[in-house]
């Protein structure tokens, strides 16, 4: 078994775990008993065009290394020394307190509520049916990805703990399984900069408090972006210059989804639909005035009752009936 996989072995129970465990903590009593069951299959309609427009593109960055030996990228310039000439080793103040206790506990930030941060996203949001956030949440995860991705090909920084005589690779110091594990995508460990890290954290944190009222999960999300942004200097991994080129990442993730969401959503359903007209996806509904079941096509948006003309808006993870 190599590191990776036992890092996934490792990572996705932990996570299953503490997605159970958050919600009962980050979802609200009344919402959890007010909100009706979702039947799997309209659950797999509705949330599959999420999980896989944000699957691909995630795997679309961490599959660089072989993206660059396919096409024969050759990248030889490294601007990490531009950075140190920019910023200096002002970063190796932040483990100046370093312990052992505390460096297992911001690599488990780092590794861990980063990613519990953005898939417990995705669920509250579904959960809470919030369809319109979910959206904006989905286009901005793109958006900083893809955004980023270029930069990890062509303007490769190196982790600070490898370049700074008086930083610490302490993350990947952690655990040889940790060190591996991050090598298979990052293999020169010089995907710094923008900070994904910092750009998802700020941009999930955005979402969350300017687009729901969800109380409990906005302080979660502030204390865990400080601390996901704290980590990343801590572990001797990010440079200043990549938070900051992080956030200015998030800010344009942000600003896409909220301000695009409508023209991105409307292509992309006409997409869906004909995906679904040609494979013959459907979902049987009740109309709301005559109640007769109709048959729809699921990302039709609004559906017209054949038999009474009552026209319905309909998506399968916001549909209660």
């Amino acid at each position: 078994m190599t590191s990776t996989y036992m890092m996934t072995m490792i990572m996705l129970p932990l996570l299953a775990l503490m997605v159970f465990i958050g919600y009962y903590i980050l979802i609200p009593l009344k919402i959890r008993e007010r909100n009706k069951r979702i039947p799997i299959r309209r659950f797999i309609i509705g949330f599959l065009p999420f999980f896989v427009s944000a699957f691909f593109v995630y795997m679309l960055v961490q599959s660089q290394y072989t993206i660059i030996k396919v096409f024969g990228l050759d990248i030889n310039t490294n601007y990490t020394k531009y950075i140190m000439m920019i910023e200096g080793d002002i970063v190796h103040h932040f483990q100046s307190f370093a312990t052992p206790t505390l460096t297992i506990i911001m690599g488990f930030v780092y590794l861990m509520i980063f990613s519990f941060l953005l898939i417990f996203t995705f669920v509250i949001l579904i959960y809470t049916k919030n369809l319109t956030t979910l959206e904006e949440f989905t286009i901005a995860y793109i958006i900083t990805y893809l955004v980023a991705f270029p930069f990890y090909i062509y303007f490769p920084v190196t982790v600070t703990g490898h370049a700074l005589s008086n930083v610490e690779p302490l993350l990947y110091n952690l655990s040889p399984i940790i060190d591996e594990g991050v090598r298979v995508v990052d293999p020169f460990l010089d995907n710094d900069f923008p900070s994904l890290h910092a750009a998802q954290s700020i941009m999930v944190l955005l979402i969350v408090v300017f687009r729901t009222n969800l109380t409990r999960f906005k302080l979660f999300a502030i204390i865990s972006t400080i601390a996901i942004l704290f980590s990343t200097l801590y572990l001797g991994i990010h440079w200043i210059s990549d938070l900051v080129t992080g956030c200015l990442l998030a800010l344009l993730g942000y600003y896409i989804a909220i301000h695009y969401r409508n023209k991105i959503s409307m292509i992309v359903n006409k997409v869906l639909v004909t995906i679904e007209m040609r494979t013959g996806i459907i979902d049987d509904i009740f109309c709301n005035n005559c109640q007769k079941n109709i048959r729809v096509i699921p990302h039709s948006i609004s559906v017209k009752c054949p038999y009474c003309g009552t026209i319905m808006e309909y998506h399968p993870l916001t549909y209660d009936q």
